[in-house]
């Protein structure tokens, strides 16, 4: 009887967690594996998006991406926009968590400062500072003779990059330093005080003590950046729309040119595989090498 009643119980604890994890598992199934599979086989594809019929070209879409210099160019562009702005956003977002992990006036009140300009949305975000760009920062040039803020931020390649990147770090160093808020205090305050008691410094204690214990949040905050960095999509298109002649294009903006406004959806597809493992590879190598430098507390 009582293995009876132990098997009941297992069998109802089973169904309490299939029938808990099943709404979650359906929408991933439907929103992400399946047209993920589906795009994996367009992508072997000429489908135009539009019609019914289609043919099967194998890896020939695959071939024509390494001749195509427009997808190549918007991929060594979106490379280097994820560097700067993880590299960035990383350091602002310790920087602050750092100062405002102290008791200080005013800490929490800053901290949500900080971290508003996350829960604006993208594409909003690149109207509001597309507007900056353009009005507020000549008259911030006229005024103090910078010709820094005076430039015209979108009609060179080198001017929207920058663009895209301070608006991204600005976005995306608040997030950072929560991150790094967490991280920080999970320290223990024995280790700081033993390194005080022997005599280290505050810059030694901060290189040598506190950046080794929360190489856990180091390792997060670097993949969240180059991720959403590498995937970024509205904010390219409402802050510069790629001009000046598609040089500010990221990858995504490519793909989607490519699938949806050329109607070239199995080129598109094959476009979009390529940029997945271009993300996998760089994200998965830096995971392995942060990783390697965490240390247990």
């Amino acid at each position: 009887m009582q293995s009876v009643s132990r098997f009941k119980r297992k069998t109802l604890e089973a169904l309490d967690y299939v029938i808990f994890m099943a709404p979650a598992l359906i929408l991933f199934v439907v929103l992400c594996l399946t047209p993920f599979f589906q795009q994996i086989w367009y992508s072997f594809t000429n489908w135009n998006g539009i019609k019914a019929d289609y043919d099967v070209l194998g890896v020939a879409n695959y071939v024509k991406v390494f001749s195509d210099t427009k997808f190549w160019t918007s991929m060594w562009f979106t490379i280097k926009f994820a560097f700067f702005v993880t590299i960035f956003s990383n350091t602002i977002g310790f920087i602050w968590a750092y100062g405002l992990s102290k008791s200080i006036p005013m800490r929490n009140f800053m901290r949500a400062g900080f971290y508003m300009p996350k829960i604006v949305g993208g594409v909003i975000l690149g109207f509001v500072w597309r507007f900056i760009f353009q009005n507020l920062f000549p008259v911030i040039g006229q005024l103090t003779g910078v010709d820094w803020f005076s430039q015209m931020w979108f009609t060179t390649a080198s001017s929207s990059f920058w663009a895209l990147v301070i608006v991204m770090t600005w976005s995306s160093s608040g997030y950072m330093m929560i991150i790094y808020l967490a991280g920080l205090t999970s320290v223990s305050t024995d280790y700081i005080e033993a390194a005080v008691v022997d005599g280290a410094k505050s810059r030694h204690i901060l290189f040598k003590v506190i950046l080794p214990l929360i190489m856990p949040s180091v390792t997060q905050g670097l993949f969240l950046s180059i991720v959403n960095s590498l995937r970024m999509y509205d904010l390219n298109i409402s802050l510069t729309n790629g001009n000046p002649f598609r040089l500010s294009e990221a990858v995504t903006m490519n793909v989607y040119q490519t699938a949806f406004s050329s109607n070239q959806l199995g080129y598109g597809s094959a476009k979009a595989m390529i940029l997945v493992i271009v993300i996998a590879v760089i994200s998965l190598l830096q995971v392995a090498l942060t990783s390697k430098k965490e240390v247990s507390q």
